[in-house]
């Protein structure tokens, strides 16, 4: 059960168009590169680390560092939650 503060934590994630466009954009895929989201957004690598920042702890994803790549994927089981929670307000 996610708590009011981590559903605010989530949802404010959500509520920025780039994070967003992130967020839809790994529920098609199993991972991205940084350099994948940061075309994505078009944003500079500053931003896009903020971003990836922002919703890596709301924990809507997780990444992985290899070497110098990291590997963004989307916490399913976070979103799954978030889904439920909302789904007890209807």
């Amino acid at each position: 059960m996610m708590t009011a503060q981590l559903v605010e934590k989530t949802t404010g994630a959500l509520a920025d168009k780039y994070r967003l466009a992130i967020v839809l954009e790994l529920g098609k895929r199993e991972s991205m590169a940084f350099a994948d989201v940061q075309e994505l957004t078009g944003l500079s690598q500053p931003c896009t680390s903020h971003h990836l920042k922002v919703l890596n702890e709301s924990g809507l994803v997780l990444t992985q560092k290899t070497g110098r790549c990291v590997q963004v994927r989307l916490n399913r089981e976070a979103l799954r939650g978030l889904s439920a929670f909302l789904g007890e307000l209807g």
